[in-house]
């Protein structure tokens, strides 16, 4: 009997309307919100990796494109995001006794503003910041283009936090 009532819950629980801005895929976007733009966000570090720019527009799109039910508009979305690349430096953060380092650490720094004319209280302007260590003994060319996915990937998870999950 329990597992009948269960199974009647599970199949009617995605029919039960909610308050408007919670759903399954863990977002808290308003009903409301349906578009988003994101605007090209420049490399103004003191060194500039050719790509990054680009990669990291492209995925910051992708995200909200593959985990929200909002559409991608040229500009002025329900949540227009615009920014930035801070920084991007290669630091030695472990060093031996014969003053050689062990690793580097890339980081990588964007701030990042998004308005939302329509729900104020959810716009922002942060800047995120996050980084990768890897063996100083490494060609850092022959890891560059790695680093800078894995840190983009982590970049784009706290940002699509606070847009979208109000971390």
């Amino acid at each position: 009997m329990v597992s009948k009532i269960k199974i009647i819950l599970l199949v009617l629980l995605p029919f039960i309307p909610g308050c408007g801005i919670y759903s399954f895929s863990g977002t808290s976007i308003p009903e409301d919100v349906e578009t988003f733009s994101v605007a090209f966000f420049e490399n103004n570090a003191a060194i500039v990796s050719p790509l990054l720019s680009q990669n990291f527009t492209e995925k910051l799109k992708s995200k909200f494109i593959s985990e929200t039910n909002l559409s991608i508009v040229e500009e002025n979305g329900d949540f227009a995001f615009s920014g930035y690349i801070t920084r991007y430096s290669v630091d030695p953060i472990s060093v031996q006794g014969d003053d050689n380092a062990q690793l580097n650490r890339l980081t990588i720094t964007v701030n990042v503003k998004m308005e939302s004319p329509d729900h104020p209280e959810l716009s922002f302007e942060q800047s995120f910041e996050n980084f990768q260590d890897f063996d100083a003994n490494t060609n850092f060319a022959s890891r560059e283009s790695q680093l800078n996915d894995e840190i983009t990937d982590l970049l784009i998870q706290q940002i699509f936090n606070k847009a979208a999950i109000n971390w």
